[in-house]
């Protein structure tokens, strides 16, 4: 294990400069103004290699100096007092939530609309910005717009910093960011999920590698942008280590003062009981926080819980008040019957170049594999395995072995996928909660993970989950998806090029990047690219039917090698 710094980190890669001599990165939300942040090169070397220009270091954007958001790793001293001695039980959550104090973290439980508190978030809505303001919410995604979640608390003003993975499609929100009324902190999600767990285990800090080359490590993120629109706050520079010749960042902690989660049943002694995938992030969230609320949908006696059953012990609740508020369903998602491959005839010239990539991507599944989908193109890849052959899905909210979209009379507001859609369970399938679901990823547990792309290059550097300027709504768990590509092959399913044309198989990433040397296999519409990690080349191994070679080429940004015994795409 050693100690190394930034400046030792880009030694070690080759140098270049950018094709200009200013970046421009994150234009203001604001269109009339047209305002954007200018990036000045330094003429310090870059692992241009590895990382696209717009993860170089960025600094002297306000008033010459650089300002940095430092998330708070520990809680406030202005907590509600929590007294053993007394029954858990509150009447209502108006008065569970009754002392909670202004600056307080709030760590909401949920993934999408699925297990948020919902009546706790109606609870500290009532208490109205003039009592209870300046909030720092943690979540996975703030909710929806208009419908539920922390959209309610966030669109009242009572939320001054969010710290996240994922904006999602909250308007909203988005807009509030960009033009300085609320901070966001971006998290991939499997850290997000790893520093709330290592904060209720009293883990000051860990290594992970997720986010190495990425905006992420270099602090890039814009946390806070003025009413303007320019920059005025980044996010926070990782240390880096390297472990076993390969560098992990350094992650801090994230407790919080309050926890609010909502469980299937509770008993009075606090013992609770999740659903499916309501579980995500509840029970780190409750073993991270000082005072930790739940709102149950079934409260009982004590002894009413086989021990058995319980999935968070009573010595992490504090309070526990009645749900009053329905569960909601964010993306409601249902099938037919007779649903299936004899339906995956296509109707449209775009569906025949889907089709013909996800034909081509299922045979990157071999039946007993553990593989991870990503949303699009990838999630049709299993309707074209061959019968009798099975794989185990992996979602990373926190399901191994999900299946179809449900029939009308299957669905089940508390079992969604990692795109917040209703879904269904095979049999031999389980749930679990988001640090466990990580710890698969991560670990090299899952076989393949198929993800969309913006842009991959030929060294096999993805880009996929930000556009500066025009898409920002976070990596999700993109970057931890792509974090073990030695042991988890990483294939990238997407069309060959852009709506505007441009190629997305580029030599270098123009694009903030999600993971530096990921990607193994590249499978678009007009052919099937094979990626020398080691040596950052590409070699064209399958072409569709009518497609030649001079067409890939022209088609195609990077340059490549063509195999000797080229096949033809199914």
């Amino acid at each position: 294990m050693a100690s190394v710094s930034r400046a030792a980190i880009l030694r070690q890669s080759p140098s270049c400069a950018p094709s200009s001599s200013s970046l421009r990165l994150f234009s203001s939300a604001a269109t009339s103004r047209q305002r954007a942040t200018t990036l000045r090169w330094t003429g310090r070397p870059t692992p241009c290699a590895r990382l696209s220009p717009t993860t170089l270091r960025l600094h002297d954007a306000i008033s010459g100096a650089r300002t940095f958001s430092h998330t708070r790793n520990w809680r406030s001293a202005a907590v509600p007092a929590v007294d053993r001695s007394a029954s858990k039980l509150f009447a209502s959550a108006d008065e569970a939530v009754a002392d909670v104090k202004s600056g307080s973290v709030i760590l909401s439980s949920g993934f999408g609309l699925c297990g948020v508190a919902e009546t706790l978030i109606a609870a500290l809505r009532r208490r109205g910005p003039e009592s209870l303001h300046s909030l720092t919410a943690v979540s996975n995604n703030a909710g929806a717009e208009g419908r539920g979640g922390l959209a309610i608390l966030t669109e009242g003003g009572q939320v001054d910093r969010m710290i996240m993975s994922f904006l999602g499609s909250n308007k909203t929100l988005e807009r509030q960011y960009l033009t300085g009324k609320i901070a966001v902190e971006l998290c991939p999600q499997g850290t997000l999920a790893e520093r709330i767990r290592a904060a209720g285990s009293g883990i000051p800090a860990f290594y992970t590698p997720t986010g190495g080359h990425t905006l992420v490590q270099d602090g890039a993120i814009p946390a806070r942008f003025d009413a303007d629109g320019n920059v005025a706050e980044y996010g926070k520079p990782r240390e880096v280590r390297i472990f076993d010749g390969k560098p992990f960042l350094m992650e801090t902690a994230l407790a919080g003062d309050v926890a609010i989660l909502r469980a299937w049943k509770v008993d009075k002694a606090g013992n609770c009981v999740f659903r499916y995938t309501t579980k995500s992030f509840a029970p780190m969230m409750a073993k991270a926080a000082k005072l930790s609320i739940v709102e149950a949908e079934n409260i009982v006696e004590i002894g009413d819980i086989d021990p058995n059953d319980v999935d968070l012990p009573g010595i992490f609740i504090d309070r526990i008040v009645p749900a009053t508020m329905p569960s909601h369903v964010e993306i409601l998602k249902t099938r037919s019957v007779g649903d299936g491959k004899e339906d995956k005839a296509a109707k449209s010239d775009h569906e025949v170049r889907r089709n013909r990539i996800a034909r081509r991507a299922a045979k990157e599944l071999k039946h007993g594999f553990y593989v991870n989908l990503g949303v699009g193109i990838p999630t049709l890849a299993p309707s074209f395995l061959p019968r009798g052959e099975q794989v185990w899905i992996q979602s990373e909210n926190g399901i191994l072995g999900m299946g179809p979209y449900p029939l009308p009379e299957e669905v089940d507001v508390d079992i969604v996928n990692a795109g917040k859609e209703t879904v269904t369970l095979v049999p031999g399938a389980s749930t679990f909660d988001s640090s466990e679901s990580f710890a698969m990823i991560r670990g090299g547990h899952v076989d393949v993970s198929i993800l969309g792309a913006l842009q991959v290059s030929a060294s096999g550097d993805l880009a996929n989950y930000m556009i500066p300027g025009k898409v920002f709504k976070g990596m999700g768990g993109a970057m931890d998806l792509v974090s073990n590509p030695d042991n988890t092959k990483i294939v990238v399913a997407t069309e060959h090029v852009a709506k505007d044309g441009t190629s997305k198989i580029v030599q270098n990433c123009s694009l903030p990047l999600t993971g530096a040397r990921v990607v193994s296999t590249i499978i678009t519409d007009l052919c099937v690219f094979e990626v020398d990690r080691k040596r950052g080349t590409l070699t064209l191994t399958e072409i569709a039917p009518d497609v030649d070679v001079e067409e890939v080429k022209s088609k195609t940004d990077a340059t490549f090698l063509v195999a000797d015994d080229l096949k033809t795409m199914e």
